[in-house]
């Protein structure tokens, strides 16, 4: 295809994950108002140097590119409108704001459920970058792993969660 028969095409995949990334956002809007029920919890996965994210220096060079947290049990302040996702966790016992832009979340999953949404991150031009890291697979073997570990103790709000444990090593 051509760059002009790009620019004149209705763009589907634009408008999936944008109505894709929605779920999520509405999602964290529900929990905003009625807290999370039962056992949901969320992994959301961004990248850490996409413009707009704040985060503390010492997670930015700790989780260079990529950093998931969870929310479960304690975060403050959780705030979503259409375009940033903004939430206070405590990181050891040190309560930090996160502010990120959704652009920026690449994986949004609820293990509790087995649901999990993959977003192509999205670049300064607007176009989706591919996913060559094979996130889809980490997805499938966090929620795995959720739902063998019937004895797990509680995870803490704030967690961090590396994706390098799910990745195949070469």
């Amino acid at each position: 295809m051509t760059k002009e028969t790009d620019e004149n095409s209705l763009r589907y995949d634009r408008m999936v994950e944008r109505a894709l990334r929605s779920v999520a956002r509405q999602a964290i809007e529900e929990v905003m108002k009625d807290g999370l029920p039962d056992d949901h919890h969320f992994y959301i996965t961004f990248l850490t140097d996409y413009d707009g994210v704040q985060i503390p220096d010492y997670l930015r060079e700790r989780y260079p590119g990529e950093m998931t947290i969870v929310l479960q049990y304690q975060f403050y302040d959780l705030s979503v409108d259409d375009d940033i996702l903004r939430v206070t966790l405590s990181f050891n016992n040190i309560p930090e704001k996160l502010v990120v832009p959704l652009a920026a979340v690449t994986i949004f999953a609820d293990p509790s459920v087995n649901f999990a949404l993959q977003f192509q991150p999205i670049d300064a031009d607007g176009d989706y970058d591919d996913d060559p890291n094979g996130i889809a697979e980490a997805i499938a073997d966090m929620a795995e792993d959720d739902d063998k570990d019937t004895n797990k103790k509680p995870k803490e709000k704030g967690e961090v969660v590396s994706l390098d444990q799910f990745r195949k090593k070469d």
